[in-house]
């Protein structure tokens, strides 16, 4: 059991060797003051190589803990210094109790952690745009003169994403007017054609072109979604420096576009929210992402080490902390830019805020229910644990309806593999 008292352990290495290092459990660790308190440039283990050390079985063991303890430490100056202690290691999901005299002598006490409060009390002041803005600043000489956006480096919505946001303010538009766009599009068309012969649609018979793709197996809806979702994830590059053994960030986005698009058919039909819009909102939840990546390129590789040395907190707390400004806030800011739909920028927006009780607060809640029960099955970077009761009961869910649908999806996990394999090849 995980409360208030527990001490958080991690281990730490470089070429010099390893470094036990302990704080309260529900603070984010400061890589800067471990690296300014022991004078080496330490990183954390992989999430697969704490585990593999943190399960030993010597660690069961008095004499095996006592090794463990003896390792050149550091220990937050709010690690109590007598009595009993409660450690946790998150990876592994190991509990230790130990007595406080079991900590090596020589460890250095020093300041570590920062709770989210801390965190929270020192970002910049306003809406999203004036934060994003502020973050930027900070980081480059550059002061803002134009545009944002311009200012930002960002690309325009591509072309292909302009025409189908045309076919979706157009409630007359259909298949005729759709096929010319994906035409048009050669990587689009072979997506699509890649994804109606997919074990996972299960289509009888040959797909034979695009307005077959389109009407016998995929649909419209979800074909101007797949494409707008595509046509947008090309406008970026994925980073290479991403957190070690983090899930991969199409197999994510897949999987929680499609856990969405099938939790939308369990809803009862008066409080359902629209599929292809639930869709659109998974397949672009995590976009903020790629432009973190693209804005600040030398500290995005930072928020990867501070995300694997704290895998027990949201990345909300470390982007805070490192930049200032969430991936949420800027993706939210780009698709209303791209005038996306508002149901799409609210969910990204609000994806983590459970008290949010604004317009399209349904588009919102459905996502921070799929990243749940994705983290809860090890797919996705982040806290797990229970669901709130009343995350349910607004969706007009039960946990075992969605723990059904999840079975159902996951079932399909070979086919969704490859269905990420073709958004990556694009």
């Amino acid at each position: 059991m995980v409360d208030n008292k527990t001490i958080r352990i991690l281990m730490l290495h470089d070429s010099q060797g390893k470094m036990l290092v302990m704080l309260p459990h529900e603070q984010l660790l400061n890589l800067v003051s471990v690296w300014k308190e022991s004078g080496r440039h330490l990183q954390p283990l992989t999430a697969n190589d704490s585990n593999k050390f943190f399960t030993q079985e010597a660690l069961s063991t008095e004499n095996g803990l006592a090794k463990l303890m003896s390792l050149p430490s550091l220990i937050d100056t709010n690690v109590p210094s007598s009595g009993g202690l409660k450690l946790y290691e998150p990876h592994s999901d190991r509990h230790f109790e130990i007595d406080s005299s079991m900590l090596n002598a020589d460890a250095e006490r020093c300041p570590l952690g920062l709770t989210p409060d801390a965190i929270e009390a020192k970002q910049p002041q306003g809406d999203d745009v004036t934060v994003i803005t502020k973050a930027v600043e900070k980081f480059t000489a550059l002061r803002i003169k134009q545009r944002l956006e311009d200012t930002l480096g960002l690309p325009t919505l591509p072309p292909t994403a302009q025409k189908i946001m045309e076919l979706r303010s157009n409630p007359n538009a259909g298949v005729d007017e759709l096929v010319p766009i994906v035409k048009m599009d050669p990587s689009l068309s072979a997506q699509v054609m890649s994804w109606s012969a997919s074990p996972y649609y299960a289509a009888p018979g040959s797909i034979h072109s695009i307005h077959d793709a389109i009407v016998r197996v995929l649909g419209y809806d979800l074909v101007v979604n797949l494409a707008l979702g595509i046509a947008m994830g090309k406008t970026l590059s994925i980073p290479k420096d991403t957190p070690r053994g983090s899930t991969p960030y199409w197999l994510q986005s897949v999987y929680c576009a499609t856990l969405a698009e099938k939790m939308v058919k369990a809803i009862p039909a008066e409080h359902r929210p629209h599929p292809g819009l639930a869709y659109l909102c998974g397949l672009l939840h995590n976009f903020g992402y790629l432009a973190l990546a693209h804005i600040f390129p030398p500290h995005f590789s930072l928020v990867s080490r501070y995300v694997e040395a704290n895998p027990h907190l949201h990345h909300e707390h470390v982007e805070k902390q490192i930049i200032n400004v969430t991936r949420e806030q800027i993706g939210a800011w780009l698709m209303e830019t791209w005038n996306l739909p508002p149901e799409v920028y609210h969910a990204i927006r609000y994806q983590n805020d459970t008290d949010y009780d604004g317009e399209h607060k349904g588009y919102s809640q459905l996502i921070n229910l799929c990243l749940r029960v994705l983290r809860n099955h090890e797919i996705g970077d982040g806290p797990t644990g229970n669901i709130p009761a009343q995350l349910f009961e607004d969706l007009h869910l039960t946990p075992e309806q969605v723990e059904e649908v999840f079975e159902k999806v996951h079932h399909k996990e070979e086919d969704l593999t490859e269905m990420t394999r073709i958004l990556k090849a694009s």
